[in-house]
């Protein structure tokens, strides 16, 4: 078992700081940061800022030089053994000749875990694995779930008020929630690979959902938007194709004339099987979004297709935004989910964290699936 001591944590809490520097801009790449300590003193640091750019080891051994020979590595995941894009973080380890290499978490890809951690120990280097794993695990939780299920980790968002409404009859719904939450909304959005919506959102608020509030001073990748619309119901005007994000609009609809205005706009449309009610199949929809280069989704819809995700089973994660307010019973609510008759129907949720946020509470669960 592996024994850490306290300076241990002290510089793997800095590289894991570090590599929260690039949870708006590396994805789909994980965080990495990175921390190279010599007689006690920190002598090189860096963390992953954008996929297809070094890696962290490689701005932290750059920094440090000569003074890496004989050095202490701090990195928050697993230095990479194989060749894509970058060399192998392993072999540049190697090169700069530290001595020891302290990884909080191993790469949580089944067909390469562990392969950079047998290389360095093969050469020779003290590597220890496990000091603030969970902390490592938590910045990448969507990274970790993908690799490890094949799937992209969905969250949906919900703003609501106390009696679970979302909106007033009449639509009006800016704003339920304070300027705290919606900071920490932007925030989601930033770190989201793609932000799944649906025609009758666009339609009612004409939402750009790009990330823009409270992320001054951050390096910002805008998450791709894909919109569920059967029949190509897409306005050309619509606010999110003048914005920097990629469209894409998930359709059942063939027709041409409409596409080739669309793509005219820079919107990929992409033709899906539909149910038996004539929308976009969701099971259609859950395969495309696992074809993609992307490890996380948030979606951000109405009571309709909020509800069609929930009980279809594809909504891993829920983060619900409560304001102090009661809305009453005209009003919209959250889900809109028909025949759940019995308590033992429920969807059932586990709650994982409860956060206060102005006058708001910040609630995030877990969907309980059946065993």
């Amino acid at each position: 078992m592996n024994e850490f001591s306290a300076s241990d944590e002290v510089f793997m809490a800095q590289a894991i700081e570090l590599a929260g520097k690039g949870q708006y801009s590396a994805k789909p790449n994980p965080c990495v940061g990175c921390v190279v300590v010599k007689n006690n003193q920190v002598v090189g640091q860096g963390w992953h800022r954008k996929a297809g750019e070094s890696h962290a080891e490689v701005y932290a051994l750059a920094e440090a030089a000569e003074k890496a020979r004989g050095a202490t590595a701090y990195v928050t995941l697993e230095p990479c053994s194989h060749y894509g894009r970058t060399p192998p973080c392993a072999n540049a380890l190697l090169d700069a000749g530290v001595n020891r290499v302290v990884v909080a978490m191993q790469d949580p890809n089944p067909l390469v875990s562990g392969q950079g951690v047998a290389r360095l120990r093969e050469a020779g280097i003290d590597v220890a694995v496990g000091l603030l794993q969970q902390q490592a695990e938590a910045l990448n939780e969507a990274f970790c779930h993908k690799m490890k299920s094949g799937q992209p980790l969905i969250i949906g968002k919900v703003a609501m008020s106390l009696d679970a409404k979302t909106a007033m009859a009449s639509g009006e719904s800016q704003w339920i929630t304070g300027g705290e939450s919606r900071q920490d909304v932007h925030r989601l959005r930033a770190r989201s690979d793609l932000i799944l919506t649906g025609i009758a959102t666009v339609l009612a608020d004409d939402p750009r959902l790009t990330a823009r509030d409270g992320l001054a001073g951050f390096s910002l990748q805008q998450a791709r938007i894909a919109v569920l619309d059967s029949q190509l119901k897409m306005p050309l005007d619509a606010a999110m194709l003048s914005a920097e994000s990629e469209v894409t609009v998930l359709t059942t609809c063939t027709d041409k004339q409409k596409t080739q205005a669309l793509n005219a706009m820079g919107c990929q449309v992409v033709v899906l099987p539909s149910d038996e009610s004539g929308r976009v199949n969701l099971m259609a929809v859950r395969k495309w979004l696992s074809e993609q280069t992307i490890n996380s989704v948030m979606l951000e819809a109405g009571a309709v297709l909020n509800g069609a995700l929930l009980k279809a089973g594809l909504l891993d994660e829920l983060v619900v935004y409560m304001a102090p307010s009661v809305l009453g019973i005209d009003a919209r609510s959250a889900f809109g989910i028909a025949g759940i008759d019995r308590l033992a129907d429920k969807v059932q949720l586990e709650l994982l964290t409860v956060d206060v946020l102005g006058q708001d509470i910040k609630l995030k669960y877990k969907i309980k699936r059946e065993s």
